[in-house]
């Protein structure tokens, strides 16, 4: 297989699990663990929740903020949820369902989230 097919495979990836067998490393002793790879957003959409994020919150423009930033840290509230994810409604021509927009604490996961639903969109 060619690299660039390789390549191609690669990248439609959205998550990869796998188990890890509690012989292999001596701090899990308890059971298998299982762990979650996602692929992670575009630096463009990052930086893009990261604009609405400081609207909605009024931060101000020196604010730093990344993909680990906590909504509940910057002192978002429900409320402010829910106006975050209005605004990035709004910017990124998507609806987020309700469920989905509980699973949305940082700024990586609405990021995350807005591709997929993007790309589902496109689809």
């Amino acid at each position: 297989m060619s690299k660039q097919a390789i390549s191609s495979r690669v990248s439609k990836l959205n998550s990869v699990s796998f188990s890890i067998n509690r012989l292999g490393f001596q701090s899990l002793k308890m059971q298998p663990r299982r762990f979650q790879v996602s692929c992670a957003a575009k630096p463009e959409t990052v930086e893009k929740v990261c604009e609405v994020v400081k609207k909605q919150l009024a931060l101000s423009d020196d604010s730093t903020l990344t993909g680990e930033s906590k909504f509940a840290a910057l002192g978002a509230d429900s409320l402010d949820t829910v106006e975050i994810v209005m605004g990035l409604e709004e910017v990124f021509g998507i609806t987020v369902e309700e469920e989905s927009a509980q699973s949305i604490a940082t700024v990586q996961d609405a990021a995350d989230l807005i591709e997929k639903l993007v790309e589902n969109k496109a689809a």
